[in-house]
């Protein structure tokens, strides 16, 4: 944020011209810089408490994971269905949470302000355990990698984050994001490249696509949830066919361009 001084000429009412001068020459003029969207909203900064919070106990009660974290194996035959949910609040090392984390500052700040604490709140929440289901979803396929996935853990919050850094993109289109803290690249074009890297990563064999298939959940139920009115859906297609139906009335009135007066079929619509 750029903080720029007074306008040039202006000065104090009641002030003599002079006065204001030699005031003004001895006031500094500094130039102040920010990183990031500012001070942490509310939801933000709970959620950033809330994992913190987390990994600590995870330090030190390492078993926490395999209780916590999503197994679709333990949350079908053991019914542990908390697990698609506290699993967003695990993470497997400090660069995991630190990245995440300010993920999290960086985009979430400036949604939350947009939307507002409990839309922002139910759309984070929508998207994380959107990609846990994604992730769910993919352990019973009947492929041989699919049991592997079945009897994994999967921890991390990145389902969420690539849900908000979908809606980011959406709603910010042109706004730059730092490529590696160095290529500006705006925020749309941000979106799709990473959504086609996730995308070819999760079609790949390797043990490591199962995250990427969470992430590109998290980014497909957040788009979903957008565009279904935010969890109205109903609401949403009263308000498309209520549109469709004025769009199709609206013909009737269209004006079109008459002839000469005494036309017999001059008319306006």
């Amino acid at each position: 944020m750029f903080v720029a001084p007074p306008p040039h000429g202006w000065y104090d009412e009641g002030e003599s011209i002079s006065e204001n001068v030699m005031r003004r020459s001895y006031t500094p003029r500094t130039v102040a810089y920010s990183f990031g969207p500012g001070p942490m909203s509310r939801a933000v900064k709970l959620l950033i408490y809330a994992n913190v919070a987390f990994f600590v106990a995870t330090v030190f009660l390492p078993d926490l994971t395999y209780y916590l974290g999503l197994m679709p194996q333990a949350v079908v035959h053991e019914f542990r269905l908390w697990q698609p949910l506290t699993y967003m609040f695990l993470h497997a090392g400090v660069f995991h949470i630190l990245f995440n984390m300010l993920a999290l500052w960086m985009f979430g700040v400036e949604l939350e302000r947009l939307w507002g604490t409990a839309f922002f709140t139910r759309f984070y929440f929508v998207t994380g355990v959107g990609a846990a289901l994604s992730t769910m979803v993919l352990a019973f396929l009947p492929f041989d990698f699919a049991d592997q996935i079945y009897h994994s853990v999967t921890i991390g919050a990145s389902g969420a984050i690539y849900g908000l850094l979908l809606a980011y993109g959406l709603y910010f289109p042109n706004r730059p994001i730092y490529l590696y803290f160095f290529f500006p690249v705006p925020a749309k074009y941000f979106v799709l490249i990473l959504g086609a890297i996730t995308f070819l990563l999760s079609l790949s064999d390797s043990g490591g696509g199962i995250a990427h298939v969470a992430h590109l959940g998290g980014m497909v139920f957040g788009f979903a949830y957008l565009k279904l009115g935010g969890g109205r859906p109903l609401r949403e297609l009263k308000y498309r066919y209520f549109k469709w139906k004025m769009n199709r009335h609206r013909r009737r009135f269209d004006v079109y361009s008459g002839g000469r007066a005494d036309d017999w079929d001059r008319r306006i619509h």
